[in-house]
């Protein structure tokens, strides 16, 4: 968790007054390291679905680099943040991360749809998004077949 960028939450909070979405897992840790008060944090399950305007967001939670990992899905299209990149996956030996949670979030992300346009938190690769099918294909995180094998290749 030590990458998580929190540190702004409680200055965010002093100029105004905003919601802090969180996934539920994390809302104990975001409140002990950013000193915030539970008043101030909004908690989420898995596939909440939040408005921004009249724009719909579902929440994907994908813990393994973080508990509280998540994307965001809008029509069609997946903010991966930092579990799913072009090619390659979120770090899964920071405190808190967990590679079997990562495999499992992994192969969530891969059930998505063909043309799912995948855009990641980190533009590591050429190009700054991809469609699922391709990643699918091209991304070395998805060749192992079983967690076994996956946390033979990956596992921190």
């Amino acid at each position: 968790m030590m990458g998580f960028r929190i540190d702004g939450i409680a200055a965010l909070l002093e100029r105004c007054s905003v919601p802090i979405h969180v996934q539920r897992t994390e809302v104990e840790w975001v409140t002990k390291v950013t000193g915030v008060g539970l008043s101030s944090l909004v908690a989420h399950e898995p596939g909440d679905v939040v408005s921004a305007g009249h724009i719909a967001v579902t929440l994907l939670h994908t813990p393994g680099h973080t508990p509280g990992s998540q994307c965001f899905m809008v029509d069609g299209r997946l903010v991966s943040g930092d579990t799913l990149f072009l090619d390659g996956c979120g770090r899964t030996d920071l405190p808190g991360s967990n590679p079997d949670d990562m495999y499992d979030s992994l192969q969530t992300l891969a059930s998505l749809p063909d043309d799912t346009v995948i855009f990641p938190g980190h533009q590591y690769s050429p190009a700054a998004s991809g469609v699922m099918a391709n990643i699918r294909r091209s991304n070395a995180i998805f060749k192992p077949k079983t967690k076994e094998a996956w946390l033979g290749w990956f596992g921190a």
